[in-house]
């Protein structure tokens, strides 16, 4: 566990999704990511479907070189290992470009949107190589988990530093009576990862309204990955007073 405040990571994807929709550049995502890095964002996560739905290769190389000017903020990249995530880790490091963390997430290549985490008993195996591989190129690796206090531990046994918590459950029983059950789930699964050495990130589908309540009741959570909720406030209230105000929840949870 850790007393200092949960780092905020900001995921770009609906910014590059919005961008995509037309050719002429805008939104930027490099400018994205630099007025949330201004207003106090902790890092910027990615995740480059091999489909480039939203980000594009060359936005993680435009990213990461922008993340050179941020020495002490951190750069997330997620996706799938058996499709195209080891190849941006291996280019990235080649180039001698920030990397900071790899998530490892099991999304198949038509997915809509990140679903489930790992099933460690199937995948175990083949995630223990890369995992390694990446951790000797100097990238923290961290997998995408359900809140099952029984299989996150497996996490560490496969050589993960840390899991991501996958948060929807949480986010869907938000203010109904299944509230209290989920947030007792969640805080059971982190603290068994924690006892086995893990760290504990989490993310999807949070937001302003559950973001407190979350890290209140959740322990020793480390980092929150946040996009669509983030993206769709900061349309209304621009990225400077929207991640501040993602901040102010963060501190409040942990006043």
């Amino acid at each position: 566990m850790t007393n200092a405040p949960t780092a905020l990571s900001v995921n770009l994807n609906k910014v590059a999704l919005v961008r995509n929709t037309r050719h002429l550049g805008i939104p930027s995502v490099t400018r994205a990511g630099v007025l949330c890095l201004q207003a106090g964002a902790s890092g910027i996560t990615v995740h480059p479907r091999p489909d480039e739905r939203h980000i594009r290769a060359e936005d993680v190389y435009d990213l990461a070189t922008v993340m050179q000017a941020w020495p002490d903020r951190e750069f997330n990249i997620e996706g799938n290992p058996f499709q195209n995530l080891i190849g941006f880790v291996q280019d990235l490091r080649q180039r001698g470009l920030p990397l900071h963390q790899c998530t490892f997430v099991p999304d198949s290549e038509g997915q809509f949107t990140s679903d489930h985490g790992w099933n460690l008993a199937q995948d175990g195996p083949r995630l223990r190589g890369l995992i390694a591989q990446a951790q000797t190129l100097g990238v923290r690796v961290s997998l995408f988990m359900d809140a099952d206090a029984g299989s996150v531990a497996g996490a560490r046994a496969v050589g993960a530093d840390r899991v991501e918590l996958y948060t929807e459950p949480y986010a869907a029983a938000y203010g109904t009576t299944q509230q209290t059950a989920q947030l007792a789930r969640f805080s059971q699964a982190a603290r068994a990862a924690q006892a086995a050495g893990l760290g504990v990130n989490a993310g999807h589908d949070l937001n302003r309204d559950n973001l407190t309540d979350f890290l209140k009741q959740v322990p020793g959570v480390l980092e929150v990955s946040i996009g669509h909720a983030l993206i769709g406030d900061a349309l209304e209230l621009g990225y400077a007073a929207t991640v501040k105000d993602y901040l102010r929840c963060i501190l409040e949870a942990s006043a």
